[in-house]
Formats: C-alpha cells, sequence, structure tokens
C-alpha cells in the first residue's frame, strides 16, 4: 500500500487527497499518491502516426522502441533526432514528439498507421500475428546455454527492489533488461506494461547496448504476445514474467527461438519454450 507520508516530487506520480477505510474503524482523510497517465503523440517526419497512453518520463525512449517494435528502426543510427513539438498546446503540455529518421530509413507512413491501427484494434490474431511478424523480425539463432536457473530466481526481488514510483502509487508496470549473471543493466516503469518494454528497449540502443543478443527481460506482469514480440525485436532471447503467459504468447516463443519463462516467483518458474538457455535444470 502507498505510503502517505510526503514524497519528493516525481514526474511519474501525481498526489491525491483520499479517504482511507479499514472495517472496524472510522475512515480518515489522507494524502496519497497515483500513477501519472496521460497521452503522446508520435510524430514521424511531422505526421503523426500514433498517440499512446503512458506515464510521462523517458519519452524519447520510449519512442525509440516503439519504433523499434514497429519494424521503423533497425537500430540507433536511422534516428537524426528526436524533439517535442514546439508549437500550440503540445508545447506547453509536453506530449507530442516528432522523429526524424535517416535517409536510409525507409518507412511508408500509411502503412505504419493501419499497423499500428490493427495490432490496437486486435485486427491479427493467431498464426497471421506470428507470420506477420517475422515478416520484419526473422526468428533467433538456435538457443545455446545463457543463464542459470538460480540466478534467474533472483530476478524479480532485484526488479522489485528497483519500482521507486511502484512504491508511491502500487500502480506501475516495470520492465527491467539484465544480463546472465543477474545483473540489472536498465529498469523502466510505465503505466503501460508494454511502454515499460518499449522504454528499457529505447534506453539500451541510447547506451548502445544493442542487439540484445545476451541479455534476459523480466516484466512485472504477465508475459502477452506483444511483449514477445517487442523482445524479439530487440534480439532478447530469455523473457521471464511474474505472472502467467498467454497461449499466443507461448506459441510465438516457440516459433522466434525465444525462452520464455513465467510465474517468476519464490523459488519456482515454469518454463514453455525453449529450455536449453537455462542451465542448472536437473532432469
Amino acid at each position: 500500500m502507498p505510503s502517505d507520508t510526503n514524497q519528493p516530487s516525481d514526474p511519474r506520480a501525481s498526489a491525491t487527497r483520499i479517504m482511507r477505510w479499514k472495517q472496524d474503524s472510522p475512515a480518515q482523510a489522507a494524502e496519497d499518491s497515483v500513477a501519472r497517465e496521460e497521452p503522446l503523440e508520435i510524430r514521424v517526419r511531422g505526421e503523426s502516426v500514433a498517440v499512446t497512453m503512458r506515464t510521462p518520463g523517458h519519452d524519447e525512449e520510449l519512442l525509440l522502441g516503439f519504433l523499434l517494435s514497429e519494424g521503423v528502426i533497425a537500430g540507433p543510427g536511422d534516428v537524426l533526432e528526436v524533439a517535442p513539438c514546439q508549437q500550440g498546446e503540445a508545447a506547453l503540455h509536453g506530449n507530442v514528439l516528432n522523429v526524424f529518421l535517416a535517409p536510409k530509413a525507409g518507412v511508408d507512413l500509411a502503412k505504419l498507421r493501419r499497423n499500428v491501427y490493427a495490432s490496437s484494434s486486435c485486427g491479427l490474431c493467431g498464426k497471421a500475428s506470428i507470420e506477420s511478424v517475422h515478416g520484419h523480425f526473422p526468428p533467433l539463432a538456435k538457443p545455446k546455454p545463457l543463464a542459470a536457473a538460480e540466478t534467474l530466481l533472483q530476478l524479480p526481488a532485484r526488479l522489485r527492489a528497483g519500482q521507486e514510483t511502484f512504491d508511491k502509487t502500487g500502480g506501475l508496470h516495470a520492465a527491467g533488461v539484465f544480463d546472465a549473471d543477474g545483473k540489472l543493466l536498465t529498469l523502466r516503469e510505465d503505466v503501460g506494461r508494454h511502454n515499460a518494454v518499449d522504454k528499457a528497449l529505447g534506453r539500451s540502443m541510447l547506451d548502445g547496448d544493442f542487439p540484445l543478443e545476451a541479455r534476459v527481460l523480466m516484466v512485472s506482469g504477465r508475459a502477452s504476445f506483444e511483449i514477445l514480440q517487442k523482445a524479439l525485436a530487440g534480439r532478447v532471447p530469455v523473457v521471464c514474467a511474474v505472472s502467467a503467459p498467454s497461449s499466443l504468447a507461448v506459441d510465438f516463443a516457440q516459433e522466434s527461438g525465444q525462452t520464455l519463462i513465467g510465474f517468476l516467483r519464490g523459488n519456482t518458474f515454469n518454463v514453455y519454450s525453449h529450455s536449453e538457455r537455462i542451465t542448472g535444470l536437473g532432469g
């Protein structure tokens, strides 16, 4: 439960007044924090291609991760500049970003807008979804050992320890990029689990740690098809989730050569695909 104590200013959280009630006790007025949620419009070469609801902060990273997972860019070298809109209300609120691409990064903006709309409205399903993604991002190479089972057990606690805004609000997802020894390299929080992954991927690109072929992605919630898609775009071989995967995420991981781990908590986890990357499983 978020604390009632005053917290330092955080662009990802907003203060609010609440009435807190507990059975057999009178309600009491209190101060609390809630996760901020605001729209971000993404423009490519001045043209709007998408609007996403996100927690403000690390917006450039979010944009880079989004463009990567949509197949618009292959890496940071495809981007010349990311700039906030300087005109009208957008400039006042800082909720519009414009990206300028290198000439080599050819993009069909009309097709991009259609793809974003289709994916957000479930325009593709099942096998068609997997085949569509593989048109942009081929499956990974043959799996080889990467991380130890005992190391993976440490990841949830390390991810949770870095969730500063979650401590205040209880309302944000997290995505973390770890090395094979369990060292946390990047952690990002957002009200949207997909946005948290995009931000983590974008930060990795800006840090020059890309592609992520020897890394592990850990997410605080469930593992969906979209998260596996974004991980494949970043060439992440191992994806771990605290909660359950969906059936399509399992199918996607199996066909993409990714190792998918779910219910990673306490001293147990389930491996749904390509267990060859995990050492120390026994049996």
